[in-house]
């Protein structure tokens, strides 16, 4: 009895304690104290959203603005004639007085291949590592700009003043040197954006792993939203570090013995480049470059200390030939199959210095951009035809990407624990898929925001929301032409591609309209003439009749009468070809 007692009494005082004790409640990780709504910050991406490329962010924030990277793009097969596409600078130059200057991510061109074009209108102080500015004062000198520039560089940790925005860069790995993310800290709240990046625990050099202490130590303070590259979202797993690529090249240059190895790769990969020198080192082997841009990256890296190499290693591409082929290796661009670069020209024969042999063994370090599939095929085909033996990704561990996967992806939303989340970098379906991966890790789905180029993200801390649209779109640069090159244009070139063109030449006098020679009917790229002449004589004769039928009709608005002409030879044409060529008339009047 006295023991069942005890319990009960027990069981009272646990249960009076119980209800007058304060009771325990256990925190959700970085929950946040309900906030009061603050100035609102935009985010207005103007690149780099549903694209690979031409990557460009403003912040805004009362009067204040600056803008995170300028990079640019690479023409679609469709764009004929263009060398690269920009963003449009409307918006920009509609608010240059609000700009506080230019964050750089690192120095890749889909980061930093628009700067200049840029700067020439918004002369605005820019910051980025110094890797990255290195590589921006030889971009700026080509256009003529580098003394009237504000250059700045920076180090990981460190924080600068964008008006009521502070920038602070966080390091982080990449497929080049010096690549940094960013934490603005803003009056809403910190806002990360992580660039591109990837964690690689055992990078190339002295440059030190991705600074995730610092992520977590910004996510347990409470981060307001994360932008976060989504290149590959589709990847399962983690990026393969960049030291696997070194052991494949160590494999490849022993087994190579007598013959001469050739690496292409991307100019701007900085970490590969070093590895292809430690490894021709290793191997008794010289070191020669061909391809400017490669020149000029590794000279720059060089300079700055990022590839450390023996100047007795460093040969001329002009005496790569003096040397037997075992003691050489060849540095080269053209990974991509572009047809003006150096490996491209290699194997058309159409190198200067380098001629292809079975004695050859090409590497080909990294993967065809979406779209370069037979670009790439076509220059390995032309390789293999030389007798050479060539090597490339699929075949093996001679390329990683620089590039986070869903597994490193999830690790950041896990360290930042951000409330609202926007994928970027990204085609349509790489946003989507970030998107559903950051949704399996809690946070809802109305706190996703997948937008396009040009929707105005605004945000007071509380929501975040689209609310507006600016003016964004591509500037196609074609030569010294920044934007004279467009749709119109485009469609001509088109045309003049898929069907050829078609010239009728006729001399008239001015005053009778009467034909005093001509017409003549000139075909190019339409058919071959020795075989069309049956074709090009009726042409001429149906020009003829159109020309005397307005001279009898007395017609004078020759733009009506090069109408007519088009259209009777179009339709001519059209019957007996089924094509359709671009038709030029030219009228030359005679006094």
């Amino acid at each position: 009895m006295t023991h069942t007692n005890n319990n009960n009494n027990s069981k009272a005082v646990s249960s009076a304690t119980a209800a007058n004790a304060t009771p325990i409640v256990r925190k959700p990780v970085n929950k946040r104290a309900p906030q009061k709504r603050t100035v609102p910050v935009k985010i207005i991406p103007l690149g780099g959203m549903n694209e690979i490329g031409k990557n460009l962010f403003v912040m805004e924030c009362s009067n204040d603005m600056f803008i995170i990277d300028c990079g640019l793009a690479f023409p679609d097969a469709d764009m004929l004639g263009v060398d690269i596409v920009i963003p449009d600078f409307t918006y920009l130059e509609e608010n240059k007085e609000r700009f506080r200057g230019v964050i750089l991510t690192h120095g890749h061109e889909d980061h930093i291949g628009a700067l200049a074009y840029l700067l020439k209108n918004i002369n605005v102080p820019v910051f980025g590592t110094r890797l990255t500015i290195g590589l921006i004062e030889g971009k700026l000198k080509e256009h003529g700009i580098l003394q009237q520039c504000s250059l700045n560089v920076v180090q990981p940790r460190q924080t600068v003043s964008m008006g009521c925005m502070g920038v602070e860069f966080i390091r982080v790995n990449h497929s080049i040197p010096d690549a940094c993310a960013l934490a603005i800290h803003t009056p809403a709240g910190v806002i990360v954006h992580t660039g591109d990046f990837k964690v690689d625990y055992t990078p190339i050099g002295n440059e030190g792993i991705i600074d995730l202490a610092r992520f977590g130590e910004l996510g347990n303070k409470g981060v307001l939203a994360l932008l976060s590259e989504s290149t590959n979202a589709e990847r399962p797993g983690y990026a393969t570090s960049e030291r696997t690529v070194g052991e494949s090249f160590r494999n490849i240059f022993t087994a190579a013995e007598d013959r001469r190895v050739i690496v292409a790769t991307f100019s701007s990969n900085v970490h590969r480049v070093q590895q292809i020198v430690d490894t021709a080192a290793s191997t008794g082997r010289y070191v020669a470059v061909s391809g400017r841009s490669m020149l000029n990256v590794m000279s720059k890296a060089i300079e700055l200390g990022y590839i450390k190499v023996s100047p007795k290693m460093i040969i001329d591409i002009e005496a790569v030939n003096n040397y037997p082929p075992g003691k050489v290796v060849i540095v080269t661009t053209g990974s991509q199959g572009e047809p003006l670069s150096a490996l491209s020209r290699m194997a058309t024969n159409e190198h200067r210095q380098v001629k292809i042999t079975p004695h050859d063994v090409i590497i080909i370090s990294a993967t065809p951009i979406p779209g370069n599939e037979k670009l790439v095929g076509r220059v390995v085909n032309q390789l293999m035809r030389s007798g050479a033996e060539v090597v490339y990704e699929k075949m093996y561990d001679v390329h990683v990407s620089g590039h986070a996967c869903q597994d490193e992806l999830k690790m950041m939303i896990s360290l930042t624990k951000p409330k609202f989340f926007v994928p970027i970098h990204g085609e349509y379906k790489h946003l989507m898929k970030h998107a559903h991966i950051a949704k399996t890790m809690g946070i809802p789905e109305s706190n996703i925001l997948i937008v396009e180029s040009g929707d105005v993200i605004e945000t007071d801390s509380v929501d975040m929301k689209i609310t507006g649209k600016v003016q964004a779109g591509a500037v196609l640069v074609d030569g010294s032409g920044v934007g004279d090159v467009g749709a119109v244009v485009l469609r001509d070139r088109k045309k003049l591609a898929e069907d050829g063109l078609i010239t009728i030449v006729a001399a008239i006098e001015r005053e009778t309209g009467q034909v005093l020679s001509g017409p003549d009917i000139v075909s190019r790229g339409f058919v071959y003439v020795r075989e069309s002449e049956e074709l090009l004589s009726e042409s001429r004769a149906l020009m003829r009749g159109v020309l005397d039928n307005c001279s009898a009709k007395n017609t004078r608005e020759w733009g009506v009468v090069k109408n007519t002409m088009k259209e009777k030879l179009s339709d001519l044409i059209y019957n007996r070809t089924k094509r359709s060529p671009m038709i030029l008339p030219i009228l030359l009047m005679i006094e």
